[in-house]
């Protein structure tokens, strides 16, 4: 999503950074730009366009109103956001402040605290034309008229001319390739195979797009009220007609970027509490509940072939609780879920209960993960959290050795490598072969 590029105009520099801090703070992501003066804030606003502005009523070389009106006769601000703040609201603001332009207002004296409030509703209503946009237009006139209005109100814009092209760019963002489009904007008739009601299908049908995941703007004719309704039932978020008008168009992509937007925050929100859910907080390794979920399904996707589960043991843990102190043992496991993170960036890291941790890895030989535990192995004996010494014993289990075992019973045999480990003397790796017996690692490793 493109950057919100936001001005703050204050003639106070104390007012300034307070406003500029909060907006910050509020907006992920915002670029806040701050000016002392309207002529100043005139100025820059002039060279790049921006989502908001924010100024005071008085000005230190112009009205705050003034300041509005000559925004809005600038072709490129002309319906940016533009908040009032002041504490002394008149009854001239009240009356004036449509006129010039003023989109919200708000009254300083209830305190910048509130401020911060103020704007998060105000961002909920007014969520601003930040996006990026997939253009499907054939016609080079239309298009050299319309892609200067979009982007000169600060929208990203890639301009395709068949629906053809339009669908594999899609694609590409599906598989999670290439741009990411927040809106498409397709003229119904388009040259090619593919009319713009064929590409509305395939996003609604074949792609799964729904309304809110990738709102789509028709642009169709004046009077084509048919293909209107059609566009409707198709998946079509909204219409504009031919010739376009500038604040119509405008209208539309707001209100539906504010649609996407809003998606895009649940589905955060959504990704946010599923990890939450399934990570275990001390450590930042997954929980048991997200290994019994997704565990299955990664042996089943390793189609019974180099799937290895580890489970690593902390030696002595309740040694350290018993002398060290709990506190101390909690930073021992949290370095112990940093560690065995890093150690397998792209494997599943489980914090199985208390201070075992399982290790679900894929697409190794034996050799390969028998050198990866006893690189952990060994890593551990230098980690030393909170100065304390702490070793580690391994189990492994791999689906190789032990062809058609289910999750639990591969888990079940590097259980018993672990306890053999254990049995040996801590602090070493061992491995459940095929033949059921049990080898160590370390010993192999070390005389190889």
């Amino acid at each position: 999503m493109a950057e919100s590029r936001i001005m703050v105009v204050d003639s106070s520099a104390v007012s300034r950074e307070i406003v500029a801090r909060i907006l910050r703070n509020v907006i992920e992501g915002a670029n806040v730009i701050t000016c002392g003066s309207g002529a100043e804030a005139l100025q820059v606003l002039a060279e790049n366009p921006y989502n908001l502005v924010t100024t005071s009523l008085l000005l230190s070389d112009m009205d705050g109103l003034d300041f509005c009106r000559q925004l809005r006769g600038s072709k490129d601000h002309h319906s940016t956001p533009l908040i009032v703040i002041s504490g002394d609201a008149d009854e001239r603001l009240l009356k004036e402040g449509f006129s010039a332009g003023v989109t919200d207002y708000f009254d300083k004296s209830r305190g910048y605290p509130a401020f911060g409030a103020f704007i998060k509703r105000f961002c909920q209503r007014n969520s601003g034309l930040v996006g990026s946009i997939l253009y499907i237009e054939d016609s080079k006139t239309a298009a050299a008229m319309t892609i200067p209005i979009m982007e000169r109100h600060g929208l990203k814009l890639i301009h395709v001319l068949t629906a053809e092209e339009g669908l594999e760019l899609v694609k590409q963002m599906r598989s999670g390739q290439g741009e990411s489009f927040d809106i498409v904007v397709t003229d119904f008739y388009l040259k090619g195979e593919m009319t713009g009601g064929d590409l509305l299908h395939a996003l609604r049908t074949r792609l799964h797009f729904s309304q809110q995941e990738l709102p789509v703007l028709m642009i169709t004719g004046n009077d084509d009220l048919r293909t209107q309704v059609e566009a409707f039932h198709a998946g079509a978020n909204d219409f504009v007609a031919k010739p376009l008008v500038e604040e119509v168009l405008m209208a539309r992509l707001g209100s539906l970027l504010m649609i996407k937007h809003q998606y895009d925050a649940l589905e955060r929100q959504a990704q946010s509490m599923e990890r939450v859910a399934t990570t275990d907080s001390l450590t930042g390794a997954r929980n048991r509940h997200y290994m019994g979920e997704h565990g299955e399904k990664m042996l089943a996707a390793a189609e019974g072939r180099n799937f290895w589960s580890l489970i690593v043991d902390i030696d002595h843990f309740k040694k350290i609780n018993d002398t060290q102190g709990h506190l101390v043992g909690d930073h021992v496991l949290a370095a112990m879920g940093a560690l065995l993170k890093e150690q397998f960036t792209d494997d599943v890291v489980v914090r199985f209960g208390g201070e075992e941790f399982v290790v679900l890895l894929s697409g190794l030989s034996r050799k390969e993960v028998m050198g990866r535990a006893e690189e952990l192995r060994c890593a551990v004996e230098s980690l030393k959290p909170e100065d304390v010494a702490v070793t580690i014993s391994v189990g492994i289990a791999g689906i190789d050795d032990h062809k058609g075992c289910d999750l639990n019973e591969l888990l079940g045999l590097a259980d018993k490598a672990l306890y053999v480990a254990k049995d040996n003397g801590r602090n070493q790796v061992c491995l459940t072969q095929s033949d059921g017996t049990v080898g160590s690692v370390t010993e192999h490793l070390a005389s190889a």
